[in-house]
């Protein structure tokens, strides 16, 4: 059986043993166990409740590893993506006042359509066809976005009727405890601590406890609160047209994502073939549509792959098990994590601020003395935050391209799936204004 596991896997090709790809396993969880605290907190904004995000949280990253690792065969961890929670509480349930069963809805449907797409191949013909400036200014102006919200979570950055924003009240207790997060969790990745974001919102939970800031007790849990979220998204709701943009969004931010992920971590781990392919594409795509499918309906947001699959990667791990791993760890922290109770925003806060900074290495891959490149990526990166919707900055990008294409007299080198993409961008302008 042993032997028959080590060929499945591959392990004579990839040069690995058992003892590496199980280190290698736990090293991506605790690099990524964050997740477990800032998902349910990001969500509770949207009135969910914590337990059950908690759980479902879990619950879809297991099932993502599981697929990813035991089908598709390759270490990459997946979970609730940062940037499109923030999306689906921010953008979505409070600034348009979509109910998050209805958001949980759309959240299906793009699953939906992921499974559709890469069925018929036409997934890997999108990924294609998009520019890869737009890429990296889509990742970047991400990062920008959940940075500005920890910010904001943290009391350094508040509003101003005069300027808009404005520098928060650096006196305020809670906003001392965040800097101090800020600065724990900073100095743990400069000293290349591999659960350094676990780790900050750890310290900065019990250093609030201790100085008597955070009202913060242990409760009962048991998987039964899944209950509360389990099958309670709103289909129909999200089928309406108002929200067919929503839809747009998580399936056009997801597969960026995961495109992003898969490079960077294919690269580090030689998993491209001899004509830098991907082998067993489709089935990792598929594996990422089933797993944000499976948590709709269990209750978090979008699942993607993650780039802390690099530090797994980075510890050894080049095969399915890695990723395996990982997700046995999630499925055991099901039953153990959400009896942690709620973590702080003051504890949170930093593990925004410092996600959003390590999302921003993707602005080096734009030519910013190209015109024709840097224009689109930098309209695309700021609008994401000021406007505070991802759906924007999108729209801004492909639309400046396309038309800075076309008047330059390189119409041709516009892919045709650019120009439906761009067409629909417009449309949804023309229909909705702002927003």
């Amino acid at each position: 059986m042993k032997q028959r596991l080590e060929r499945y896997f591959e392990f004579a090709e990839l040069r690995t043993d058992w003892r590496t790809e199980v280190l290698a396993g736990v090293t991506t969880f605790v690099t990524m166990a964050y997740i477990i605290f800032v998902n349910p907190a990001i969500l509770a904004g949207a009135g969910m409740p914590v337990a059950a995000v908690t759980a479902a949280t879990c619950l879809s990253a297991a099932i993502g590893c599981l697929l990813i690792g035991g089908w598709a065969r390759y270490p990459i961890a997946q979970a609730p993506g940062m940037g499109l929670n923030a999306y689906f509480t921010y953008a979505v349930c409070q600034g348009m006042g979509v109910p998050w069963q209805t958001a949980l809805g759309a959240v299906f449907l793009s699953g939906v359509a992921f499974l559709a797409l890469t069925a018929c191949g036409l997934r890997k013909l999108i990924v294609e066809s998009i520019p890869r400036p737009l890429y990296a200014a889509v990742a970047t102006g991400i990062g920008l976005f959940i940075a500005f919200i920890g910010l904001r979570n943290a009391g350094i950055v508040a509003s101003s009727p005069a300027t808009a924003v404005t520098l928060g009240d650096l006196r305020a207790p809670s906003t001392l405890l965040a800097l101090g997060g800020l600065l724990v969790m900073a100095a743990l990745l400069a000293r290349n601590v591999k659960a350094a974001i676990l780790a900050g919102i750890a310290a900065t939970t019990v250093a609030g406890a201790a100085a008597g800031l955070i009202s913060w007790a242990p409760q009962p849990y048991s998987v039964e609160a899944l209950a509360d979220t389990f099958l309670q998204l709103d289909i129909r709701g999200a089928l309406s047209l108002g929200l067919l943009e929503i839809v747009f969004v998580f399936l056009f931010v997801d597969l960026f994502d995961n495109l992003g992920t898969l490079v960077a971590v294919g690269k580090r781990a030689r998993l491209f073939d001899d004509q830098g392919r991907i082998p067993r594409l489709n089935r990792i795509l598929t594996a990422d549509a089933l797993a944000t499918t499976a948590g709709s309906l269990a209750g978090t947001s979008t699942v993607v792959n993650y780039i802390e699959s690099a530090a797994g990667v980075a510890a050894g791990g080049r095969s399915g098990v890695t990723a395996i791993v990982t997700g046995l760890l999630f499925l055991a922290a099901l039953f153990v994590a959400p009896a942690l109770g709620v973590i702080p925003a003051a504890a949170t806060a930093p593990a925004l601020i410092i996600v959003g900074a390590l999302m921003l290495g993707h602005a080096a891959e734009i030519h910013w003395d190209q015109p024709l490149e840097s224009v689109p990526a930098f309209l695309t990166l700021l609008t994401i935050p000021l406007t505070f919707s991802i759906a924007n900055g999108i729209a801004f990008g492909f639309i400046s391209w396309t038309l800075l294409q076309v008047s330059v007299g390189r119409a041709r080198s516009v892919h045709p799936l650019v120009y439906v993409l761009t067409a629909l961008l417009v449309a949804r302008f023309a229909y909705l204004g702002a927003g």
